[in-house]
């Protein structure tokens, strides 16, 4: 299929699954699966109050945060205690899991991706400089700072994004030239690889 741009301030806004917040889905594959039978999702939550986190069973997923002041997460056994407060820096974390999030103070976004095991495994980096494109057939790219180039395609502007599935996206990316007042660039790189058989 091709390659999908998006807008994150254009993505509609619906419930979490348990209802306890809002995402902006970027995209659920393959096409026509529901938060049931997904292989991958990638998405934009935001957490604008206390309460658990939607169970996914037999998921693996990866949390980054995009901005705000963060949540601290932890769970009922102890296992996971962790302060999600540093924008670009993701955190995985098995869906099966029952996690509590704590405010850290006001409301923050963040970006998921969440991953079937054993069909699907997913990968998230932190990218302020110029490299290459992920070499995967399934990810997503999101600029959270700056504007990027990307090698064979248009630009993308702060706060845009691209996925694709199926696809061999290939090029260099590259941070705009920017002045001293403007923030350090950033933008996240989702990898997601099959690893499974799936029917399609």
């Amino acid at each position: 299929m091709p390659l999908i741009r998006f807008r994150v301030a254009d993505l509609p806004a619906m419930p979490w699954k348990n209802g306890g917040g809002s995402t902006r889905e970027i995209a659920c594959w393959p096409p026509g699966r529901g938060l049931n039978d997904f292989g991958w999702r990638a998405s934009i939550a935001t957490i604008a109050a206390p309460g658990p986190f939607s169970v996914f069973e037999g998921v693996d997923r990866v949390i980054t945060l995009l901005d705000g002041d963060g949540v601290r997460l932890v769970d009922a056994t102890g296992a996971i205690d962790h302060r999600l407060d540093t924008p670009g820096a993701p955190f995985g974390f098995s869906g099966d899991v029952g996690i509590d999030c704590e405010m850290l103070g006001a409301a923050s976004q963040d970006f998921n991706i969440m991953v079937r095991r054993g069909l699907w495994v997913a990968q998230v980096d932190r990218m302020t400089d110029a490299a290459p494109v992920p070499a995967m057939p399934h990810g997503v790219l999101l600029a959270l700072r700056g504007d990027w180039s990307v090698e064979g395609h248009a630009p993308l502007m702060q706060g845009d994004g691209l996925w694709w599935a199926d696809e061999d996206l290939s090029g260099r990316l590259e941070p705009q030239a920017a002045d001293e007042s403007t923030p350090a660039p950033l933008l996240l790189a989702a990898s997601i690889r099959h690893c499974g058989t799936e029917a399609r």
